[in-house]
């Protein structure tokens, strides 16, 4: 793991970002498009970093291999905090006619009562699709949370193996830790500016909150 003082101070300044960003939307007492807009532009930052992570790749010869159609990621628990599903709610019920949101929310019960009731690794470890995945893409994409944008992979091989072989402790998905961490850096900068104003964000599984 990186533990240079250039990367801790990038850590940082993610961080404060993601704070500054929350403290806009409390600066307009939270109203419910301030705080969307705020989302969005933290959401927009994260996405350039990642645009320039495929660039600087490319420029090396080497590959993130994430791309539209790739979805062995989109079958495990993803977890996000409220405020994030709540947007992701507002962009599905702005998108999609009544008789899709009903399927979506048939999709998230599914996958609710094959995970509702596991923990810890079996937890994990499961295998089922996202309620939002529909012809192997994000039905949703733009609205997707932290941790689906900054998951990514410089080997699809290792992505597909544990999906298959999820129980093998000794091959994990070869995800790039850079964005992983200044994404996590920027959503926790977000959190702790709504902690510091009383608010307390909560985390909960996808198909928790489609529900």
């Amino acid at each position: 793991m990186t533990t240079n003082p250039q990367f801790e101070q990038l850590e940082k300044a993610f961080f404060h970002d993601g704070y500054q960003l929350a403290m806009k939307a409390i600066e307009a007492n939270m109203e419910q498009d301030a705080l969307h807009q705020s989302l969005k532009e933290m959401y927009e930052a994260i996405d350039g970093l990642i645009d320039s992570l495929f660039v600087y790749a490319r420029q090396q010869n080497q590959s993130i291999h994430c791309k539209r159609g790739c979805s062995w990621c989109c079958h495990q628990p993803v977890f996000a905090l409220d405020y994030e599903l709540d947007y992701l709610k507002m962009a599905i019920e702005n998108s999609f006619d009544a008789e899709t949101i009903s399927g979506i929310a048939e999709k998230a019960k599914q996958k609710q009562a094959k995970l509702g009731h596991l923990k810890g690794d079996e937890l994990m470890n499961a295998k089922h699709p996202c309620p939002l995945l529909k012809d192997d893409a994000c039905s949703v994409y733009e609205a997707r949370p932290m941790a689906c944008r900054i998951y990514l992979s410089s080997d699809v091989k290792s992505c597909v193996h544990f999906y298959n072989h999820p129980d093998d402790k000794t091959t994990y998905p070869a995800l790039l830790d850079m964005p992983m961490r200044l994404g996590r850096m920027m959503n926790e900068g977000f959190k702790s500016a709504l902690k510091t104003n009383g608010i307390e964000a909560k985390e909960f599984r996808i198909e928790e909150k489609l529900l």
